[in-house]
């Protein structure tokens, strides 16, 4: 029976919210490690997180016209260095090299498979879609610091979770403009692409990881998907 393969993208903000979170890591490596000798195949998409911000923001300090390419270079360079610590993380189990291309589909037999951001104009969402897309995967589950999509921002008066929505509706919420550093559940070109490749994507907590497993096993559980 072949390997099912999930598609992972770990927000930044997961285990880099500002420093680099040990604990998160080492708990995210236990449990990899336990779903892939259940017979599971991973490709974990890392996000820039507290890296991506402060470079983007010292550069932004120095250059107040800092062109929007620049930032976001500065951006994809920060989620490939996270994703270098994910891969020495997982050093024996994740292939060699970190995946920077995702629109290639590599022939690669490794049960964990690390990938990074790829070019200006969209977030490593779009990279996870892209790898969704050429490895078979159906859904991705991007992994941020929040238990659902709100109407709004959650942290505001009024906002209210939602556990299922139409890619249409969730587009009217987060726009088709992309802008380095957008706070947005899904970035908006990566929510464009999903929509025309029917893809499904659910939005969870990544530190909440036995919700994490009622998601891979197929149980019900807590998050908003997007489909």
């Amino acid at each position: 029976m072949p390997k099912k393969t999930f598609v992972l993208s770990l927000g930044g903000s997961v285990f880099v919210p500002d420093a680099i979170d040990t604990t998160f890591l080492k708990k995210f490596k236990s449990f990899i490690i336990t779903e892939i000798k259940k017979g599971n195949r991973f490709v974990i998409v890392s996000g820039g997180g507290a890296t991506a911000r402060k470079y983007r923001d010292a550069g932004a300090a120095v250059v107040q016209t800092m062109p929007i390419e620049d930032l976001d270079w500065l951006g994809i360079h920060a989620t490939r260095l996270n994703a270098q610590l994910l891969r020495t993380i997982f050093r024996g189990i994740a292939y060699q090299k970190v995946i920077k291309d995702p629109t290639k589909k590599h022939k690669i037999k490794a049960d964990l498979i690390i990938a990074a951001g790829f070019r200006p104009g969209n977030s490593t969402d779009y990279c996870a879609v892209m790898i969704a897309k050429n490895y078979g995967a159906s859904t991705v589950i991007n992994l941020s610091n929040i238990d659902y999509v709100y109407t709004k921002d959650p942290k505001l008066a009024g906002a209210k979770k939602i556990e299922q929505i139409s890619w249409a509706d969730f587009r009217k919420i987060v726009g088709n403009k992309w802008d380095p550093g957008l706070h947005a559940p899904f970035d908006p070109i990566a929510s464009k692409h999903a929509q025309q490749n029917n893809l499904r994507v659910i939005v969870a907590n990544g530190k909440d990881f036995k919700n994490l497993e009622k998601i891979i096993s197929g149980k019900k559980f807590k998050g908003t998907i997007i489909h």
